[in-house]
């Protein structure tokens, strides 16, 4: 049985650090899954109040430098969950050795592990349902996942099933990027993630069909194909070559651990400032969109303007 979790730590990339889900409290934020999973647990039976967070995850980091730079904080700060979800910005690289991927990723959550640190982990997406392009690279992500599940066989790790929750495939549940999730979309990943930790089973699905889609008209696919490849595929083709990401220059949003009631008060005290037209430090930084007190989330039991937390210091962006 799953022990009380008092500190929960978020790894990974731009899917942890909570692309495209934006923070209607504060321009150029997000929230994500994970901070909404933080919220949850503070009312969750293997949660608390007192639940503190921390989130490391930055957009576009390959798997190396997620284990490199991540996991080693992640074991100075011995929280009691962290999560793990790493390796699709690697499947999107044709050459990637995806036996490799998984070995080093298993040695993560053995190190983890063997400090005593409950890990939840996320399988890959079912591209499917996305552009030609995307949709390619399933058979590597198929295998990859095949890996993952036998790692959380192996070391008793919690696994958070995305493949076969199909309806996170839904239209609405993704950025018009196809890559990230939208706000409906992260909500859906929190909540199974929390009925994961809560039961050790899954949101109740049946079959593997994709949600239907309307159809369209050719010449209609054709012209959204050109946008995207024009708006997000040679962004990021660009970048390859320049041999950049869209995370090189961020820090993680939220580094420390920190209470989550502490930081839902934080952002109260900004909307309050706001609201009295005060022009102090906190004031200021909420007018200016720096301040630690961004929403958390809508967590589907608590309402999104009535609560909030910090520390979402990175801009938008559209890497993984």
């Amino acid at each position: 049985m799953l022990e009380p979790i008092t500190s929960y730590v978020a790894i990974g990339d731009s899917f942890s650090e909570g692309l495209m889900d934006p923070d209607p409290r504060v321009e150029d934020r997000y929230r994500g899954w994970t901070d909404r999973l933080a919220l949850m647990l503070t009312e969750s039976s293997v949660g608390g109040p007192d639940l503190s967070y921390a989130n490391l995850a930055i957009r576009g980091r390959l798997l190396d430098r997620i284990v490199d730079d991540q996991v080693p904080q992640v074991l100075e700060m011995k929280p009691d969950l962290v999560s793990l979800c790493a390796g699709g910005n690697d499947c999107l690289r044709p050459k990637a050795d995806i036996d490799a991927l998984a070995a080093k990723f298993e040695r993560a959550v053995i190190a983890m592990r063997e400090a005593g640190i409950e890990v939840l982990m996320c399988n890959g997406f079912d591209t499917e349902f996305s552009t030609p392009l995307i949709r390619a690279v399933r058979p590597r992500v198929g295998i990859y996942n095949a890996h993952l599940w036998s790692i959380a066989q192996r070391h008793g790790c919690h696994m958070v099933d995305l493949w076969g929750l199909r309806s996170l495939y839904a239209a609405e549940m993704w950025a018009d990027d196809r890559i990230h999730l939208s706000t409906e979309g992260h909500h859906l990943v929190a909540e199974q993630a929390l009925a994961t930790l809560e039961s050790g089973r899954s949101l109740p699905v049946k079959g593997f069909g994709l949600p239907a889609r309307p159809t369209r008209a050719i010449r209609e696919v054709m012209s959204e194909e050109s946008r995207w490849a024009r708006e997000y595929l040679a962004p990021w083709v660009g970048r390859r070559l320049r041999g950049q990401s869209s995370g090189d220059t961020l820090d993680p949003k939220l580094a420390e651990l920190t209470r989550v009631r502490d930081l839902v008060e934080r952002s109260r005290e900004v909307d309050r400032a706001r609201e009295n037209g005060e022009t102090g430090a906190a004031g200021e930084a909420g007018a200016a969109g720096r301040s630690d007190a961004a929403d958390l989330t809508d967590s589907g039991r608590t309402r999104a303007d009535e609560t909030g937390i910090g520390g979402m210091n990175a801009p938008r962006g559209s890497e993984g």
